[in-house]
């Protein structure tokens, strides 16, 4: 099946609500814990470390990060404007005053040469790489953020076979969602690439050292270390 794209950014403030209304908790909880377990399999952190999340949505993925290392300096960047309002609006409602201090929401397009360079420790990126009209933003933006010897983890949807495969994954892991969620999870499934083709995009940035694997039903996890 041919990849479908579909637009960028969910500009829609209905759209963002629903999204971050969502019940991610187990999904997310997993996702992180695969995110820390390549973090030691790769040798960790530094004891301060800066951590960016590239298409961080509402947030909840970022925040998970920054209780996970308390010594943490976290940035967690959206092009969409009502996810940034929603994620400031979730570091308020979780009340952790500590958090405050280290960890940040912004509003940035990629790509975009404001992002400091050569900074973080650890680049993660969860579901933004399909949304993008041309993937490479994502590598030469990672490139551009990340420190040499960086850990880099970027999770995301892998396109199925056909839509009726992707209507079945819906019908699995959506069935009780908003149809607006169900929506925008099958053309999502049709927008995300396979693992031939991210190899090729690694490839094509100069970031052949990453791995590409399969981590479920429909999840990609690229990861590694960059060059020290």
């Amino acid at each position: 099946m041919e990849r479908r794209p579909e637009p960028e950014l969910m500009d829609d403030p209905a759209q963002a609500l629903a999204y971050a209304r969502a019940d991610f908790d187990e999904a997310h909880g997993r996702l992180t814990a695969l995110y820390l377990s390549h973090i030691e399999r790769l040798g960790g952190l530094p004891a301060a470390p800066r951590i960016a999340d590239l298409g961080c949505g509402p947030g909840d993925i970022t925040l998970r990060l920054a209780r996970a290392f308390p010594q943490a300096h976290v940035d967690g960047y959206d092009g969409a404007m009502p996810m940034i309002h929603l994620a400031r609006a979730a570091l308020v409602a979780a009340d952790e005053p500590g958090l405050w201090q280290r960890l940040h929401f912004h509003h940035r397009r990629l790509p975009d040469p404001r992002l400091p360079r050569h900074h973080y420790h650890l680049v993660v990126s969860n579901s933004l790489l399909h949304h993008l009209r041309d993937p490479m933003t994502l590598w030469r933006t990672l490139i551009h953020i990340a420190r040499p010897g960086a850990i880099v983890l970027v999770s995301d949807l892998m396109r199925p076979d056909s839509p009726e495969a992707a209507r079945a994954l819906v019908a699995t892991y959506a069935r009780g969602e908003p149809e607006l969620l169900k929506h925008d999870f099958y053309h999502s499934l049709l927008a995300a690439y396979r693992p031939e083709e991210i190899q090729s995009q690694l490839r094509q940035a100069g970031l052949a050292g990453l791995g590409c694997e399969i981590v479920s039903d429909r999840h990609l996890l690229i990861s590694g270390r960059l060059p020290g």
